[in-house]
């Protein structure tokens, strides 16, 4: 995933400024892909240079807000439609629940429960996430998503604890 088609799919479900879109990041892409301040706004700027998205106003201390033009609609669906994406990713959770084989019994299950412990904190964001964006139209776009979220972490936490040895 790029960070062009990530800023641009935001935009798409609404204007907002880069404060704003890198909000969005940290709420609702952050397993996906991350994105800082310093990468949004530069960004931002060659998005515009490209003429895929344009200002539309200007806030308090000269933020800007920025939304998606046709053109950047058109590289959204092109992306999204006839370019096939990359399916490889690199997770270190992944990686680590790899590799949990490896360790003693006891220490197998302090970081098992460390994992169940995350994923629980993160199906507690994604169902505040879900209440909250439930009168948002630009979030209630993307309502399928953390319902996904939810549905997968329900299939983790089912798999650690399975993974849990016996005491």
């Amino acid at each position: 995933m790029s960070l062009r088609h990530a800023l641009l799919g935001l935009l798409a479900a609404g204007p907002a400024t880069g404060y704003e879109l890198s909000r969005s990041f940290d709420a609702s892409l952050r397993h996906a892909w991350h994105a800082s301040h310093s990468q949004v706004y530069p960004e931002l700027a060659r998005l515009e240079s490209l003429g895929l998205v344009e200002e539309v106003g200007q806030g308090p201390r000269r933020s800007r807000t920025w939304a998606i033009t046709d053109a950047g609609r058109g590289e959204l669906r092109r992306w999204l439609v006839d370019e096939l994406p990359s399916r490889t990713q690199r997770s270190e959770t992944a990686l680590r629940w790899f590799l949990l084989p490896l360790l003693a019994p006891e220490e197998r299950r302090r970081a098992v429960e460390r994992e169940i412990r995350s994923v629980e904190e993160s199906t507690a964001m994604l169902e505040g996430i879900t209440a909250a964006m439930r009168d948002e139209r630009a979030a209630r776009t993307f309502e399928p998503t953390a319902d996904l979220g939810l549905r997968l972490n329900e299939v983790m936490l089912a798999w650690l604890r399975e993974q849990l040895p016996a005491e």
